[in-house]
Parts: C-alpha cells; sequence; structure tokens
C-alpha cells in the first residue's frame, strides 16, 4: 500500500483523448482501464485515487465522458489510467451510444498492454443488467477485471455489506473476474488505499 501510495503521490498528467481507434497513444506501458455506468462516479473516483481535485471532470450530466481519456502516472512513467465512456443510459442518442460502445469493445479486446479493467458498480444500486453486459464482454475478450464498489458512504453498513456480498456472488459466475470486491467513498477515502494497491498489483 505504501509503494502505490507514493506512485499516485507522484506525477500524474492527462495525456490525450482518443475519439477513435486511430487516436490511441503507443502500446508501451501497462494501463488499467475505468468502466462504469453513466454517474456511478468514475471520474470522482479517479481524481480521488491520484489525490487530485480535478484531473477527471466530473460532471452531474451522464454521458459527459465521449471519448477514452489517458492519464500517464509516475515519473519516469509506470503506468497509464484509462478513463472509458460511461454505458447504460438513454439520453444520448442512439447512433452515439452505438460509436461508444464500438469504440469500447474494440479497445477492450485489441489493447495488449491492458492488465487490468475496474468495472465501477454503485453500492446503492448493485450490479445491473447493463453491468453484466460489460462483465459478460470482458469475459469473453478475456480482459482480467475487478468489481469496485462506489459511494459506499451513500448506505447504512449492513446495507453496503448485502451489496458486497451480493457483487461478489456475481463476480464469481464470471471467468475474468477477480473474487475480491473493494467498496470506496472518494468523499470519505475508504477504500482507496486498497484501490491504489489493486491498481500496481494489476501492473506488477
Amino acid at each position: 500500500m505504501e509503494t502505490a501510495r507514493k506512485l499516485f503521490a507522484g506525477p500524474v498528467t492527462f495525456l490525450k483523448s482518443a475519439p477513435g481507434l486511430e487516436f490511441l497513444p503507443p502500446a508501451d506501458v501497462p494501463e488499467v482501464a475505468f468502466a462504469g455506468r453513466s454517474n456511478v462516479g468514475k471520474s470522482s473516483l479517479l481524481n480521488a485515487l491520484t489525490n487530485r481535485n480535478s484531473l477527471a471532470r466530473t460532471s452531474n450530466t451522464p454521458g459527459r465522458t465521449q471519448e477514452l481519456n489517458f492519464f500517464d502516472v509516475g515519473e519516469p512513467l509506470r503506468m497509464r489510467l484509462v478513463d472509458m465512456p460511461g454505458y447504460g443510459f438513454a439520453e444520448a442518442p442512439k447512433d452515439i451510444v452505438r460509436k461508444w460502445r464500438f469504440l469500447v469493445n474494440d479497445f477492450l479486446r485489441g489493447r495488449a498492454t491492458l492488465k487490468r479493467a475496474l468495472v465501477l458498480i454503485d453500492s446503492r444500486h448493485g450490479v445491473k443488467d447493463v453491468d453484466r453486459e460489460v462483465m459478460e464482454m470482458l469475459d469473453k475478450a478475456a480482459v482480467s477485471y475487478r468489481l469496485v464498489l462506489t459511494k459506499a458512504d451513500k448506505i447504512k453498513a449492513s446495507a453496503l455489506q448485502e451489496v458486497q456480498d451480493a457483487t461478489s456472488a456475481e463476480a464469481r459466475k464470471h471467468g475474468a473476474a477477480h473474487p475480491d470486491i473493494i467498496a470506496t467513498s472518494s468523499e470519505k477515502g475508504g477504500g482507496i488505499a486498497e484501490l491504489r494497491a489493486a491498481v500496481l498489483e494489476a501492473i506488477l
């Protein structure tokens, strides 16, 4: 955990946004991608993970992130974080949703340096069918992934334990899923140290 803390306490910089596969940066360092439903708290979690206030833009508007956003971590460069477009909302036109889906699918399937995906689940809602679709896609692509609960401070401890147990049971049904669940709170800092350690572990 201390090694991970030091890594994320060091330089973390925005590299580029990629609206299509032709805009991806070179596949020259390990990458960890963040996936989740729109408004699951992905940007807030990335900011908490890197101990920054505005590394990733946060918005109350579902679907704000429409591209793959890459962040360099470490000096010298150790790894990249990839913020992927949110999924599972109805407000955007269908053709845009389809375009994002193809972008994410193609990236996950074809990126040799992608070491792990973190699939974020809102603690208040648990795993939804749209999350299962993404998990099945990751299973088929043989991309290792881990389920991370967000907004753990928004529900009672007993309810959180129930959601953790149910999410863990869901993970065991999927071949590429890591069995351990991390519950996090971007606001309170809960689980952030464990998440940093999990990200570092994924690239080693």
